[in-house]
């Protein structure tokens, strides 16, 4: 009997092992390209001198994600933009990492920067960045790339950028306090969208299994009035995919293909993005990103946290001291006079799959790439996971 305890223990063992020596990386960057213009990242990208971009590329060669979701990476109709990145960036060794390839990547258009030829910010006036579907100076601006090491199932690909937000059972349609009415007027509401960028569902071919990447980029909840438009959407658009992966509330959902409804019960998937909600600080409406941190198909088992947030945390000060949360979970660095350092960032897998480790590329000042991570004021998030 004692042997075979051993045997047991040892097969146990040595699967874990195998497990983990096959595990897959996924990982999320808001690099926060913050580009003013139609063209200005092709422009950069062109170039192999952007001192932002080989910091970004660096960080990338580090960590060495197998699936990474880059947020705030303009969308450009008709130029493959990845390909100037990797190419000139990603493909050449940064501060002595090792370059690296992905031969699979996928884009697609998003709200932001598309005129709604609506007055969606209420000042009387149409034609503004506030004004856009998705607020945005250009169409693309903000924009969210994938690349991959693993085949994505291009034709298989659901887009949400044309769900309308009315469509949302019990959606927190915005209030005016003062009136005690709907915020929108019914002709805005009835056709206003859902998502500020686009929610996507790429289902990725990973040794006969599909992993399904789930990305999207809610809106901040800030910039609004005490109508709360944009915390309101920024939970119902992290609802969304809480609802997706819930086959008894997703019949709502309709892709802009047509088709609706969500992922099939015990599908395999990984939420990922700058959500733009914090479980215990900041502005975010309702516990916003509760309703995926609470939620029964994801495995939270591990949160991502880095010795670097706490000390970056102590030195900042500023509201940082009056926060709640573990300041080692901060996935971004903002003014510590108002916001502070927030977990904004996630990548969330379903609870049937396996989780090593997971991390915030947050490294402290004496630490390998603290010199990097001034390229965006959000850092690298990362889950090694086994499916």
């Amino acid at each position: 009997m004692r042997h075979a305890i051993v045997i047991v223990c040892l097969l146990s063992f040595t699967l874990s092992a195998l497990a983990e020596s096959q595990s897959i990386r996924v990982a999320t960057y808001n690099i926060a390209s913050g580009m003013k213009n139609a063209g200005d990242l092709e422009q950069q990208l062109s170039l192999q001198s952007s001192l932002k971009f080989k910091k970004i590329a660096a960080i990338i060669q580090h960590k060495r994600p197998d699936i990474l979701l880059l947020t705030e990476f303009d969308y450009q109709s008709g130029t493959q933009l990845v390909d100037l990145f990797q190419q000139n960036y990603l493909s050449q060794a940064q501060f002595d990492q090792q370059a690296i390839t992905y031969p699979y990547s996928y884009a697609g258009p998003v709200n932001t920067g598309i005129a709604s030829g609506l007055d969606l910010s209420g000042d009387g006036k149409t034609g503004g960045p506030a004004d856009a579907w998705g607020f945005g100076f250009f169409p693309g601006q903000y924009g969210m790339q994938v690349l991959s090491r693993y085949p994505i199932d291009t034709k298989a690909i659901r887009a949400f950028q044309k769900l309308r937000w009315n469509s949302m059972p019990a959606a927190l349609q915005p209030i005016n306090p003062k009136t005690n009415k709907p915020w929108f007027p019914l002709n805005i509401w009835s056709v206003l969208r859902l998502s500020s960028k686009s929610h996507w569902d790429i289902p990725i071919q990973i040794n006969g299994s599909t992993l399904h990447l789930l990305a999207s980029h809610p809106t901040p909840p800030v910039f609004d009035g005490p109508e709360d438009r944009n915390g309101r959407r920024n939970h119902d658009e992290i609802r969304l995919f809480a609802d997706y992966i819930s086959a008894q509330k997703s019949a709502w959902i309709i892709d802009d293909k047509g088709v609706s409804g969500g992922l099939e019960e015990n599908s395999l998937f990984v939420i990922a993005g700058d959500l733009n909600a914090d479980p215990f600080d900041g502005d975010s409406t309702n516990q916003a990103i509760a309703q995926l941190l609470q939620h029964r198909a994801i495995n939270n088992n591990c949160t991502p946290q880095s010795q670097g947030a706490v000390i970056d945390s102590d030195k900042q000060a500023g509201v940082n001291l009056t926060h709640k949360g573990n300041p080692a979970a901060d996935t971004g660095k903002f003014n510590p006079a108002r916001v502070g350092n927030l977990r904004l960032d996630y990548v969330l897998p379903a609870k049937q799959i396996l989780i090593h480790r997971c991390g915030v590329f947050w490294p402290a000042a004496d630490e390998q790439g603290a010199g990097w991570i001034d390229a965006s004021d959000h850092h690298l998030v990362w889950v090694d996971i086994s499916l």
